[in-house]
């Protein structure tokens, strides 16, 4: 399925910017790796589901990632676009709520797919 989202994602022909909001341990992780890859999923944690939009990883980190560690984080990053065609993306509420189902054991390939550096984008609570 071709990758088709309805916000203005790309960013550079070539890649096109994702977000990941995440907690304290993962963003760990992820700053081990020298901001460069995300870490493999958990046992119960069968997709990777990163999202097409900051306002939809803000939400998360803030009404998700707070109340259950304590602080979150949106991390943005860009991917290389002709790699993420083989991932839908899927609505899960409203028409905002967008993220790409990255299988878990398909992780580590796309980690290779990252162009350039994970950054962080916002902090909660500020």
């Amino acid at each position: 399925m071709p990758f088709v989202a309805c916000y203005p994602l790309i960013e550079h022909p070539m890649t096109t910017t994702l977000y990941r909001p995440v907690g304290p341990k993962e963003l760990k992780l992820i700053e081990e790796s020298g901001w460069t890859a995300f870490p493999p999923r958990l046992p119960d944690q069968p997709i990777f589901y990163p999202v097409t939009n900051e306002p939809y990883a803000i939400q998360i980190a803030r009404d998700w990632n707070v109340p259950a560690s304590g602080s979150g984080f949106v991390t943005r990053f860009e991917v290389e676009t002709e790699y993420l065609n083989r991932f839908p993306v899927e609505t899960v509420g409203g028409s905002e709520h967008t993220e790409l189902w990255v299988p878990a054991e398909e992780l580590e390939e796309f980690n290779r797919h990252i162009v350039g550096k994970i950054v962080v984008t916002k902090t909660f609570p500020e």
